[in-house]
């Protein structure tokens, strides 16, 4: 807890006088505080208590489905450490009873958890209601937020970014997550200007923000070498296919290789005797496709190879483009 006090200064003894007021009394009990110059942002502020920071990303409705994903979730530790986290409130978050149990758990509602009382467990326990959904999440983006702030190394007052959330979503391998009207405010990218023009061959489409974020993060992907495997030594081995999410999801990000437009799919090699009934190629063994042309290859992939180019020749090349920009190490 933090305090704003004015103090009084009398000069000629060298001392100086705080008032702190019988609720503040027990800060200057625990030994001793840290004084520092209060900043423009207290300015405003009365003596007394300083409220906690106040985060803008809670009322930022764009963010909620980010927030909720169960990806982001997993990455600030799992549902369990957020009930962890409201272990430390002893108050009961029902606020439509006068008398509340001395006892507290957790109520696990979508999409977070909630602090109650045993009574008001007992009471509202298999309830859905939007109040109650609102609590849940009011209380998941509090505890996300204070554990992101922890694991950039800020402290408890810090007021959070978006770019800084953006950067701890990056660093935790969940860029693909973000969209594009929240990589716009993150880039910082001044909405693009209409203008007229007389040919529509003048105009010419912005990059969309999350390819550009995309194109800035480095999504590095080592293939291990292991010239002696315990497969490599039986007559018939088992084959065992090899899946990265991390390298698919690059590939996703990418242009599609027959339009250059965003692709939507990382499409896995087929024919050439990769893939079958049950089973696909390697994931190291996928080209970046647009929904279209990726429906296209699959409705007739004769007639997409006599258009587009063979299949391993597009494969060729991509991952040739894959190592010379360090995404394949």
């Amino acid at each position: 807890m933090r305090a704003l006090l004015t103090p009084e200064i009398a000069p000629i003894s060298g001392v100086v006088l705080f008032r702190p007021g019988s609720e503040l009394l027990w800060l200057f009990r625990q030994g001793r505080v840290v004084i520092e110059t209060p900043g423009e942002a207290m300015a405003d502020l009365p003596s007394g208590v300083i409220p906690a920071a106040y985060q803008s990303l809670t009322d930022d409705v764009s963010m909620h489905p980010i927030f909720e994903h169960e990806r982001v979730i997993q990455r600030a530790g799992g549902l369990p450490c957020l009930d962890a986290w409201l272990e430390r409130k002893f108050e009961c978050q029902w606020p439509h009873n006068d008398w509340h149990a001395n006892d507290y758990t957790i109520m696990r509602h979508q999409p977070g958890s909630i602090r109650l009382c045993y009574g008001c467990d007992n009471q509202i326990r298999d309830h859905s209601t939007v109040q109650l959904e609102g609590i849940a999440r009011k209380n998941l983006v509090s505890w996300l937020i204070w554990t992101v702030n922890g694991q950039l190394g800020f402290n408890d007052d810090h007021v959070l970014t978006l770019p800084e959330f953006c950067w701890w979503m990056v660093k935790n391998d969940l860029a693909d997550l973000i969209p594009e009207s929240v990589a716009t405010k993150a880039l910082r990218i001044e909405p693009e200007a209409i203008r007229s023009v007389m040919r529509e061959s003048d105009i010419a489409p912005r990059v969309p923000a999350t390819q550009l974020l995309q194109e800035k993060v480095k999504k590095i992907v080592s293939v291990k070498v292991n010239p002696e495997s315990p497969e490599s030594f039986l007559l018939r081995p088992k084959r065992n296919r090899w899946v990265n999410d991390k390298y698919t999801r690059w590939v996703k990000a990418q242009p599609c290789v027959c339009c250059n437009q965003q692709a939507d799919d990382p499409h896995h090699l087929i024919g050439h005797g990769q893939g079958g009934m049950g089973t696909k190629a390697h994931d190291l063994f996928v080209i970046p496709l647009c929904r279209e042309h990726h429906d296209e290859l699959h409705a007739d992939p004769v007639a997409f190879e006599a258009k587009y180019g063979d299949q391993l020749t597009l494969l060729f090349r991509f991952i040739d483009r894959a190592l010379a920009i360090g995404v394949l190490a």
